[in-house]
Order: C-alpha cells, then sequence, then structure tokens
C-alpha cells in the first residue's frame, strides 16, 4: 500500500476504533471478543481500503465489515457451545463519575442483559438503530436488507427487549 493510503487508513482506525469497539461489545457482550472483532474488522477493511477509501460512506461500510464478522464468528462451531452467563461480583470503584450511579448502572447493565437475549438480526437492528443512531435507510443499507426488514426487526426487537428485561426484573424481583 502507498504512504498517503497507509496514513489515511490509520487515522481511519484512529478515529473509529472506539465505535467499532463500543458496537461489537454490544452485538455479542463480552469486552475480549469485541475487540477482537473489531480488530478483524479492520483487518478486512485494510485489504480493500484502496478500493473503498474514496467512498464517502466509509462509516457504513465499516459497520457493515463488523456486522458481518461478528455474523461469522457466531456461526463458528466453537462459540456455540459457549455461554457466558455468569454474574461477575461487584465492586465498589472510586473512579466512576457521578452520571454512573448505581441506578444508572443497574439499569444499562440490565438494558444490555436483555439485548443479549434477542435474535442477532433483531439485536443488530437495535444497536444500528439507537446506539449507534442511524437512520432506517442507513441501517438497510448496513445490513444489505430492505428499510421495511429494518422496520419489522425494530418493532419485534423491541417487543421482544420489553419482554426480556420485564423477565429481568422479575426475576430480580423473586
Amino acid at each position: 500500500m502507498r504512504q498517503p493510503d497507509e496514513e489515511s487508513f490509520r487515522a481511519f482506525a484512529v478515529e473509529h476504533a472506539a465505535r467499532l469497539r463500543r458496537s461489537a461489545y454490544l452485538f455479542c457482550g463480552d469486552w475480549h471478543l469485541a475487540e477482537d472483532l473489531m480488530q478483524s474488522a479492520l483487518i478486512k477493511i485494510y485489504r480493500s481500503w484502496t478500493r473503498v477509501e474514496k467512498d464517502e460512506s466509509l462509516g457504513n461500510y465499516s459497520r457493515t465489515v463488523l456486522l458481518r464478522t461478528w455474523l461469522d464468528e457466531k456461526r463458528r462451531p466453537w462459540r456455540r457451545s459457549e455461554q457466558s452467563e455468569a454474574m461477575v461480583p461487584e465492586r465498589h470503584d472510586d473512579a466512576r463519575g457521578p452520571a454512573d450511579s448505581p441506578e444508572r448502572l443497574w439499569a444499562r447493565d440490565l438494558v444490555h442483559r436483555g439485548l443479549l437475549r434477542l435474535p442477532p438480526r433483531q439485536r443488530a437492528v437495535l444497536v444500528l438503530r439507537y446506539f449507534d443512531d442511524l437512520s432506517v435507510a442507513e441501517t438497510a443499507e448496513v445490513m444489505g436488507c430492505s428499510e421495511g426488514t429494518v422496520k419489522s426487526q425494530t418493532a419485534r426487537g423491541l417487543n421482544a427487549l420489553r419482554s426480556s428485561v420485564s423477565d429481568l426484573v422479575g426475576r430480580v424481583a423473586s
């Protein structure tokens, strides 16, 4: 790769790596796997950088690559048998800020656990629409489906998320 292309890819990677990692975490629920997914997506983008660099929808392209990388990883046989449902013990963290109150952290964790219970396409639509703030059209482009599919998957995903969160709250209360 030529030096200017190398530099433009590095600038892209520095600017988008954190967002890709956060989206990957919301997809898979594991920070270590999210890091691996982000790195794999960046490698795939690097390989095709000279073809996609001039495209103005590079952000959507990177989301598409990340989404497909996650879906490919989910299909691997060794991932099917592994379920990470164990509870991590609570520890007080003095570095937390006022926005990270226990109630806010509890609600965020509850929504995230509910999100992990959703089917992959519904989870992907909700992450892209509500966490990455993509429009219906942009989400359809990233996922490679119609806008109608995005709308129906969003509606089903939100209903399933409400049900899942209610179920989790019921378990905590009892």
